[in-house]
């Protein structure tokens, strides 16, 4: 082994479908798109974000963002009281 090489079990890249969870639960419209939006442009294609949110504004826009954006709703689920979206950042 190499000085360079990393330890044995060390990761060298990120998984490719590492997933972020964006609590925006209690933040109203347009906040828990506008919390997605900017964690989306942070992160590598490929990563999965799961959206929080309370407001129910966002069943509407978030579903049309992604759809303009051209990145993928995943899944959806209504809990007790707040939606989860699972969505993957398909490009830069």
């Amino acid at each position: 082994m190499s000085g360079a090489d990393p330890p044995p079990g060390t990761a060298t890249n990120p998984p490719a479908a590492s997933r972020l969870i964006v609590d925006a639960r209690g933040s109203w419209c347009p906040g828990p798109l506008m919390e997605l939006v900017r964690v989306i442009r942070e992160e590598p294609v490929g990563t999965e974000f799961e959206l929080l949110s309370s407001d129910e504004g966002s069943r509407k826009d978030v579903p049309m963002w992604l759809e303009k954006a051209g990145h993928r709703l995943v899944e959806f689920r209504s809990d007790s009281g707040f939606d989860r979206y699972v969505v993957q950042k398909t490009h830069e």
